[in-house]
C-alpha cells in the first residue's frame, strides 16, 4: 500500500479542489518588495514550493496601510499585477494559492503615521506599550479595506481568502476577553467580540461571491490567562460556519503566551488534539498546524480523522520539496526543520522596529529566500572534487557539488557521519540534530558522492589523489581555557560528556554558559542518581546568550523548573579538585563540586587548514575550521562552496 494514502488524497474546499492535504501556511518572510509590491524574489520562492508539491500555499498580505513591508500589501490596485503574478506561477505548478489578509499591532489612519491599535487601551506585551483603542468609524474603515482587498484578490487569480484571527493581533485581540474590554457593540459578550469578524466575512462575502472559499486562521487556544480556551472556540467556530466560511485553520497561542508553539521540546503534532475538537463541532475542512515537520506524523493525524488537511509553514521553509519527496518514498531525503526559531528572530524584532527592512533564514536551508540566486547549474567542467570533513558544512558542500555534477569523494575520521550534529542530538529535546545528520548523508550518497569514513586525509592522501578542488570542512576542537587547574583529574571537556567518552558525578560545575554549557547541563542532570546538582557558571551577564531570542526564554524556564543553578557575571579564576574560585562584580568566592566540565567553545586549526591549502589550486573552506559558530553558518557556507566549484 502507499504509505501516505491520506496524505495524498483530493480534497475539497467549497468548491475548490485542492490535489493533496498539504497545506503551506502563511508566513511573514519579509521577501516582498521595499514599496511593498510583491517581488521577483517572492515569487521565486513560493514557486518553488508549489513546484514541491504543496496542494495549497497560504501567502500573507496587509488589507490596510501599515507602514512596512514586512507583508506586500493589498490595499490599494497597484498591489495587483505583483499579486498575479504569483499566482499564476504557482497554479503554473498545480497547486492552489489562497491570499492571508493580516493585520497584525500597526495600522495607518488619520494621522497618516503607523500606530499600535487594539480595541482597548490594554497593555501590549509584544510591542510593549499600550495600543490606542480603534473608534467605531475606524473599525468600519478596516472593514471596508478587508472588502476590497479580498476583492482584489480574487482578481489577482487567488483561489480562496484567509482572514487571520490569531497570533495576538488584532483581530484576534478583539475576540479575546483578555484584550477586549469595550462597552460598546464591538466589546462585552461573544458576540460583540466576535462582531468585526463576522463583518468582515460577510462583507469579503459580498466582494468575492458565493462560490469562492473564505478561511478562517483562529486561535482556538490562546495560551493566555482569561484568554479563550479550545472550549470556547468550539462555539466560535459554529457560529463562523454558520456564516459562510469553508475552512478552520488552526492557530495556537500568542506571541506574549507563556507556551512556546515552535520550540523543539514540543512533541510532534503536540496540538492535533485542538484540531480534533475543533473538528468534532463542525462540518467544514480543518487544518491541524503547529510541529508537524514530517509526512509520517502528518499521514497519522490524517488516518485517525483528527483533522482535514495538513499545515505546514517552517517544514517547508526548511525543505520546499517535503511533498514531493514522501509522495516518491525518499523520505530519508527531507531535510528537517529542527525547530531552533531563528527563523523567527529578526521578523519578531521588526514589530518592534516597525518600518525596518527584513528578511526571514532557515538554518538548515541556505537557500531559502535566495532561490533566484542559489541555481543549481550543471558545472562547465567536471572535476575531481575532494571534501575533508563530514559534518555539516562538508556534507552539503560535497552534494551541492556532485549535483552540479562534479566527481566527490567525502572524507572524514569518524564511524558515522554528522560531525558535532551528532553531539548537539545528545542533549534532552535535541533528536532532531541526528535526524538533520542522516539526512544529509542520505543527500550525499543520492546526489552520487563517494563516502570515505575512518579516513584521516591528510597531505599524503591529498597528494596521492591529486583532486582538481579540496574543500575543508574540518570542524573545530574544544577550546582549554587558560585557566590555573583546567587540566586537572577532574576536569572534562562538555563534547567528552556528550560524546560518552567521559563520565561525570556528584556536584557538578559547567564553566560556560552558552548553547553547549546549558544543553550540556540539562543532559547531565538527567543522567539520574550519579549527578546530583549542576551548577552553570557564565562571565557574560546573560545565560545562553547564543541562543535565538524566540526560543532563549522557554529554554532557560525550562533548565531552571529542573533545579538546574546558573550565575552569570562569574569569571573562573582557579580550578581545584574540591570546586572554582569565581570573581564577581561583588568579589571573589569559592563554589564546590566534584567535577568541572568545560564549555567555553571551541578553536579552528587554522594552522593545519593553512598547510593543507598549499597542494592544490583551487581550495574553499567552510563551517567551524574557518571560525566555530552555529549550524546556520557550517550549512550556507558548505552550500556556498558547492555552488561555486
Amino acid at each position: 500500500m502507499e504509505p501516505f494514502r491520506n496524505l495524498f488524497q483530493p480534497i475539497q474546499i467549497g468548491k475548490l479542489e485542492l490535489k493533496n492535504r498539504i497545506v503551506m501556511l502563511a508566513m511573514t518572510t519579509g521577501y516582498g518588495g521595499s514599496d511593498e509590491t510583491v517581488s521577483d524574489r517572492m515569487v521565486t520562492f513560493f514557486a518553488e514550493r508549489a513546484k514541491g508539491g504543496a496542494g495549497l500555499m497560504i501567502v500573507p498580505f496587509s488589507p490596510v496601510r501599515a507602514g512596512s513591508p514586512v507583508e506586500p500589501g493589498l490595499y490599494d490596485d497597484r498591489f495587483i499585477p505583483g499579486a498575479t503574478r504569483l499566482t499564476e506561477r504557482v497554479h503554473a505548478f498545480g497547486a492552489k494559492i489562497a491570499g492571508q489578509l493580516i493585520t497584525s499591532y500597526h495600522v495607518i489612519l488619520s494621522s497618516g503615521i503607523p500606530e499600535v491599535v487594539g480595541p482597548s487601551p490594554v497593555g501590549n506585551q509584544m510591542m510593549r506599550c499600550t495600543p490606542r483603542p480603534l473608534t467605531i468609524d475606524e473599525i468600519h474603515g478596516i472593514v471596508e479595506e478587508y472588502t476590497k482587498s479580498a476583492r482584489r484578490a480574487r482578481e489577482a487569480g487567488f483561489d480562496m481568502v484567509e482572514i487571520l484571527a490569531g497570533a495576538g493581533y488584532l483581530l484576534n485581540r478583539f475576540l479575546s476577553p483578555v484584550s477586549n474590554k469595550r462597552q460598546d457593540q464591538y466589546g462585552g459578550s461573544l458576540e460583540n467580540r466576535m462582531r468585526i469578524i463576522l463583518e468582515i466575512i460577510g462583507s469579503v462575502r459580498k466582494a468575492v461571491g458565493e462560490g469562492f472559499p473564505i478561511s478562517v486562521r483562529l486561535n482556538v487556544e490562546e495560551q493566555m490567562e482569561g484568554g479563550h480556551t479550545i472550549e470556547d472556540s468550539k462555539g466560535v467556530a459554529q457560529i463562523l460556519e454558520k456564516a459562510g466560511i469553508q475552512v478552520i485553520n488552526m492557530y495556537t497561542g500568542w506571541h506574549e503566551s507563556p507556551v512556546p508553539t515552535v520550540q523543539p521540546s514540543l512533541p510532534k503534532g503536540a496540538f492535533v488534539h485542538l484540531a480534533e475538537k475543533i473538528k468534532s463541532g463542525v462540518r467544514i475542512p480543518v487544518i491541524a498546524t503547529n510541529r508537524i515537520n514530517d509526512p509520517w506524523v502528518a499521514e497519522k493525524i490524517l488516518a485517525e480523522g483528527k483533522a482535514d488537511l495538513i499545515g505546514m509553514g517552517r517544514a517547508l521553509l526548511a525543505d520546499p520539496e517535503l511533498p514531493k519527496k514522501a509522495r516518491e518514498g525518499r523520505v530519508e531525503e527531507i531535510v528537517p526543520c529542527i525547530a531552533c526559531s531563528n527563523c523567527l528572530t529578526e521578523i519578531m524584532g521588526a514589530y518592534r522596529q516597525w518600518g525596518k527592512p527584513v528578511a526571514t533564514f532557515c538554518a538548515v536551508n541556505p537557500a531559502a529566500g535566495k532561490e533566484g540566486h542559489y541555481i543549481l547549474h550543471p558545472a562547465p567542467r567536471s572535476k575531481k572534487v575532494m571534501v575533508i570533513g563530514g559534518g555539516p558544512a562538508g556534507l552539503e558542500a560535497a552534494t551541492i557539488a556532485a549535483m552540479r555534477g562534479h566527481r566527490v569523494t567525502l572524507y572524514d575520521r569518524g564511524e558515522e557521519l554528522g560531525g558535532r550534529l551528532l553531539l548537539a542530538a545528545v542533549p534532552p529535546y535535541k533528536s532532531e540534530m541526528k535526524t538533520l545528520a542522516q539526512s544529509l548523508a542520505a543527500r550525499a550518497r543520492k546526489a552520487g558522492v563517494r563516502i570515505k569514513l575512518h579516513s584521516e586525509a591528510g597531505r599524503e592522501t591529498i597528494e596521492e589523489e591529486k583532486p582538481d578542488t579540496l574543500v575543508l570542512a574540518l570542524g573545530a576542537t574544544p577550546r582549554l581555557p587558560d585557566i590555573p587547574g583546567a587540566r586537572g583529574q577532574n576536569v572534562v571537556f562538555a563534547e567528552e560528556v556528550l560524546a560518552g567518552l567521559k563520565s561525570v558525578s556528584g556536584s557538578v560545575l559547567v564553566v560556560g554558559g552558552g548553547v553547549v554549557g546549558c544543553e550540556t547541563a540539562e543532559f547531565l542532570l538527567e543522567q539520574g542518581k550519579s549527578v546530583t546538582r549542576v551548577t552553570v557558571l557564565e562571565m557574560l551577564d546573560r545565560m545562553a546568550n547564543d541562543m535565538s531570542p524566540t526560543y532563549r526564554p522557554f529554554f532557560l524556564a525550562r533548565l531552571k523548573k529542573t533545579g538546574i543553578k546558573m550565575i552569570t557575571g562569574a569569571r573562573v579564576e582557579e580550578i581545584t579538585e574540591k570546586g572554582v574560585r569565581v570573581s564577581q562584580a561583588d568579589g571573589t568566592t569559592w563554589i564546590e563540586g566534584n567535577a568541572v566540565v568545560l564549555a567555553g567553545g571551541s578553536t579552528a586549526n587554522r594552522q593545519l587548514v593553512q598547510e593543507l591549502k598549499g597542494i592544490v589550486l583551487e581550495v574553499h573552506e567552510a563551517g567551524d575550521c574557518i571560525s566555530p559558530r552555529m549550524v546556520k553558518e557550517a550549512m550556507e557556507e558548505g552550500f556556498v562552496a558547492g555552488w561555486k566549484i
